[in-house]
């Protein structure tokens, strides 16, 4: 596969979102490109197993549709995002109640409010009682406190998506538990609202993460809608490979060790190149950069169910306000993106976060009968996926733009480097690109088509 010479101006190593979507950046400048990826796939953690016509994501994180870099990101037009309804489903007392962000068309408008509820369920130790197709209505303020409190905190949610993020990232930093203390708002809303959603979108039940980051996601669910990638996370990283010049993605290729203007690998010897780019997740980028930090990381399991008879709560993510058992977040997958399931099956995933309990199916399968009210004695469990490292700590103080160049030649991006989200990965590399693209002139080395331009603070919403 390696010619002793120049095989590329920039090698990339690691073919996650991070690497490709920077590759794109850098082929779209003129700066010739190879990715090489130690895996016999593309997409890293954004992995999706196939199972008897079903897609099973391997971490799952949730998407927004107000994420900047999925629209700015080359590769990814033909990306389709399936939206949850709008808002979430609380799970609290035994009852449904839906709570939301509104977004009108083109607008970046929150409000919260309670509405009847989906389906009624039995009180924790209650026997499933049937489905009767009918909906109860929810007990006024229940789990969102009064009236003015849920007025409060729809107008706190309608300010929050209309301020720029980097006024977010000036504001005084504080472990997210902490900083929800001081917004003045009822402990009712807090817990039953605030805490379970942060968690989710933050895959950290202790709320540990900095506040700016907290109100960053935040921020992303008012002003957009909760998604998922059509076909399971590995579409993004496969529109992305797809797209790129053929023979540009080498995959199966483990590279050992990386200097200024090579990288050796432990099947074809050393690659030549005149910049590289380490694209992989923090502990391997570690191993590559001595001196580099490692986080801490949050782990996550997720737990997938197929039954031909879904519970009726839509195309809604559920949250459980009680914290009543392992599961965080849980969703009929297949009723938001249908490709995800065969025809006559329903698709439930349901997250877990932090240390797994024992024997955490049924632990799940329990939780799961309390939260959609019916009996899961008889759903199949397809899979169950934990991952130790899924998504890294981002505790106060956290520095939302670690560098990406570490010396003229060397560069390193990554969700790791920025926000550890999907925005988070893809502006880590939209940096990295620019500061290639703009050393490599520099040194006139290369004739460059001018580089996309380096994005603003503002388009930073993780």
């Amino acid at each position: 596969m390696l010619e002793p010479a120049y095989q590329a101006d920039v090698v990339v190593v690691g073919a996650g979102v991070a690497g490709l979507s920077a590759a794109h950046r850098l082929t779209s400048a003129g700066v010739t490109t190879a990715v090489l990826e130690s895996a016999p796939w593309v997409g890293g953690r954004m992995s999706t197993e196939k199972v008897d016509g079903f897609r099973l994501d391997r971490i799952g994180q949730l998407l927004s549709t107000a994420y900047p870099e999925l629209a700015l990101t080359p590769g990814l037009d033909a990306l389709v995002l399936r939206p949850f309804t709008p808002g979430v489903l609380l799970h609290s007392d035994g009852r449904h109640h839906r709570a939301g962000a509104q977004s009108g068309a083109g607008s970046a408008r929150g409000a919260l409010h309670a509405v009847r509820a989906l389906a009624s369920a039995p009180r924790p130790g209650a026997l499933p009682r049937p489905r009767t197709g009918g909906s109860a209505p929810v007990r006024a303020g229940t789990p969102l406190g009064s009236a003015m409190d849920q007025a409060r905190l729809g107008a706190a949610l309608s300010r929050l998506a209309a301020t720029p993020a980097e006024r977010l990232l000036r504001r005084p930093e504080l472990p997210a538990a902490r900083a929800l203390a001081a917004r003045g708002l009822p402990t009712r809303t807090i817990d039953g609202f605030l805490r379970p959603l942060l968690a989710a979108l933050l895959c950290d039940p202790e709320l540990t993460t900095s506040s700016r980051c907290a109100d960053l996601a935040l921020r992303a669910f008012a002003a957009g809608r909760l998604s998922l990638p059509e076909g399971g996370a590995e579409v993004l990283p496969e529109l992305l490979a797809r797209t790129l010049p053929e023979g540009s993605v080498h995959t199966a290729v483990r590279v050992t060790s990386v200097s200024t203007t090579s990288v050796t690998t432990a099947e074809h010897g050393e690659f030549r190149c005149r910049a590289v780019l380490v694209a992989t997740d923090a502990r391997t980028a570690a191993e590559l950069l001595p001196g580099l930090r490692v986080p801490d990381f949050h782990p996550v399991t997720v737990v997938h169910h197929t039954t031909d008879d879904p519970p009726q709560t839509g195309a809604s993510l559920l949250l459980d306000a009680d914290r009543g058992g392992p599961v965080a977040h849980t969703a009929v997958v297949s009723q938001v993106d249908p490709s995800r399931a065969p025809g006559g099956r329903a698709l439930i995933s349901s997250t877990v976060l932090g240390t797994p309990p024992p024997g955490v199916d049924t632990a799940v399968r329990m939780h799961l009968s309390r939260l959609y009210g019916t009996s899961t004695a008889r759903w199949e469990t397809l899979a169950v996926h934990h991952t130790a490292e899924a998504v890294p700590a981002m505790r106060a103080p956290h520095d939302l733009r670690r560098p990406v160049r570490l010396l003229a030649g060397l560069y390193v991006c990554g969700d790791h480097r920025d926000t550890s989200t999907v925005q988070g990965a893809l502006h880590s590399a939209h940096r990295a690109a620019a500061a290639i693209v703009s050393d490599l002139r520099s040194a006139g080395s290369l004739n460059l088509a001018d580089p996309a331009p380096t994005p603003r603070r503002e388009q930073a919403a993780a």
